[in-house]
């Protein structure tokens, strides 16, 4: 059996600088919407929610938390009418949780506010700027796409 090849050196740092943007990233869009209603995790776990729901246990899993903090979570989005469980259809021992109309549209408002911020931002980059990120999302997703499988 041979030893798998080492990764390239210039393979090796576009994977760490990407990275590194990334997490830069990730602060950047908790901080623009700093004065809503909603944290950051309350808000991505909403965002989890907005097609059929979710089990508790993939809610944890995509927060990167134990199950008992998701369920914390949730409790607390539970309490002010964001979201339900839900039996889940395909399974009686469990539930699903589902976003409410309520949590749909503070979904709706937080999503605005912060494509608002963003669009601020991106008037900053010139025009072959934004031409550049538009053509970079769909590799971006497609990295994406590798690592929800």
């Amino acid at each position: 059996m041979s030893q798998p090849q080492p990764m390239p050196a210039a393979l090796q740092g576009l994977a760490q600088d990407f990275r590194e943007a990334l997490r830069h990233s990730v602060y950047l869009v908790r901080r623009l919407d700093a004065d809503g209603e909603l944290s950051a995790a309350q808000l991505s776990t909403l965002k989890m929610l907005l097609h059929d729901g979710v089990r508790v246990g993939e809610i944890a899993r995509n927060l990167g938390v134990k199950v008992p903090s998701a369920t914390e979570q949730i409790i607390k989005l539970e309490k002010v009418g964001l979201v339900r469980r839900d039996p889940d259809p395909h399974d009686s021992r469990a539930v699903r949780v589902v976003l409410t109309t309520e949590g749909r549209a503070a979904v709706d408002t937080a999503n605005e506010r912060r494509n608002a911020v963003m669009a601020e931002i991106l008037m900053t980059l010139s025009d072959s700027e934004r031409r550049a990120l538009a053509a970079a999302l769909p590799v971006i997703e497609k990295i994406n796409g590798t690592l929800h499988n």
